[in-house]
């Protein structure tokens, strides 16, 4: 590798790393003050809070990922036009592609591995976040239920008063449920009651001496039952139908012919293509005169950004409700994005003829 390049390269790679740490912290204790906040309001488990900010941050890298390094191409480049060392490099003959060159060396295993994660890794930790969120959410886990308090699941209405909770033994002791359906109320009373299956999908609780009454809304068939030992089937958290998509491998999304599924496809597979483009992007935006600010360039490289952004949410929104047709669909972004590029590398070898000739 030449000077040139591995100059630049070390150069960009500081920021990068810097960037990429500052924005994961920013996540992180985003993502971490809504989940306590869920933990203290008896909603989610304690214990999970921590697995689950780390899958979030996992998903949120795809983004990360490319903005660090967007940013920090533009620091790094930004400073060299301030302090003249990229007029002084191209005054001894230095062609302008030298930087695209070195960027792009960079660029190309961070833009592979951003492919990977979104691909991959996206799904894998939404899946994984998702189950730790019903496992913890099921009405009878002890780790977010309060002894002594109405803990009340604003899902389904289902409420349940415990007079004392032992945390060891899982067990639920002297328990009220009241569970409100749409044409009949159930309401059990026990000494004891337990989860005897944990499963999100039909968690089961077990409950010993008592009560259980069902109250039909219109009629007279109410029953009442008494009973030493009791096994029932509590309703399983619904997933939506965008976190089953954003869970879905990647051959379960080519199998779908639902356009939301194939706008999720693309979507993860643009990552990794957008990221190199953004990055080479970076370089004619980061140019600015010697006696202007090094960060003077950060105005018109965020609006860019923002632009490139939301073009993309939008392109996903209109391919999933068939407004935008599946080809070129969300591709239609990098394909403008390597247009632009094409258009200003063209612009700056045409402007450094001029001065040369």
């Amino acid at each position: 590798m030449l000077l040139i390049e591995r100059y630049v390269i070390t150069e960009t790679r500081r920021p990068l790393l810097v960037m990429l740490g500052i924005l994961t912290f920013i996540f992180a204790a985003y993502s971490s003050e809504r989940y306590l906040a869920e933990a203290a309001n008896g909603t989610l488990a304690l214990e999970v809070v921590f697995d689950i900010v780390v899958y979030k941050v996992l998903i949120a890298l795809e983004v990360l990922v490319p903005v660090a390094l967007y940013v920090s191409v533009v620091l790094c480049l930004g400073r060299l036009y301030h302090d003249s060392e990229i007029t002084a490099v191209a005054a001894a003959g230095m062609s302008p592609l030298r930087l695209y060159k070195a960027v792009a060396l960079l660029a190309i295993p961070i833009s592979l591995a951003v492919a990977a994660l979104s691909l991959y890794g996206r799904p894998w930790a939404y899946a994984n976040a998702y189950r730790l969120e019903l496992e913890s959410k099921t009405e009878l886990d002890i780790g977010h239920l309060l002894a002594g308090r109405f803990n009340v699941n604003a899902e389904n209405g289902r409420m349940i008063l415990a007079e004392r909770i032992e945390r060891r033994s899982g067990r639920l002791v002297d328990v009220l449920i009241f569970d409100g359906g749409e044409r009949r109320t159930r309401l059990y009373r026990s000494r004891e009651a337990w989860i005897a299956d944990p499963d999100p999908e039909d968690p089961i609780v077990e409950m010993t001496h008592g009560t259980a009454y069902s109250l039909q809304h219109d009629g007279i068939k109410d029953k009442r039952v008494l009973f030493q030992r009791m096994a029932i089937h509590l309703e399983p958290l619904e997933s939506t139908a965008e976190f089953r998509r954003k869970a879905a491998s990647r051959p379960e999304l080519r199998a779908s012919a639902a356009l939301p599924d194939r706008a999720e496809l693309q979507w993860r597979e643009t990552r990794g293509v957008s990221t190199f483009l953004l990055a080479l992007l970076a370089i004619p935006l980061s140019r600015t005169g010697p006696r202007r600010g090094r960060f003077a360039a950060l105005l018109p490289v965020t609006a860019v950004y923002a632009a490139i952004f939301y073009a993309g949410d939008i392109c996903k929104s209109l391919v999933g409700n068939g407004s935008l047709p599946l080809s070129p669909g969300l591709w239609l972004v990098p394909l403008a994005m390597g247009l632009v590029l094409l258009a200003l590398i063209v612009r700056e070898r045409a402007i450094v003829r001029v001065k040369t000739g």
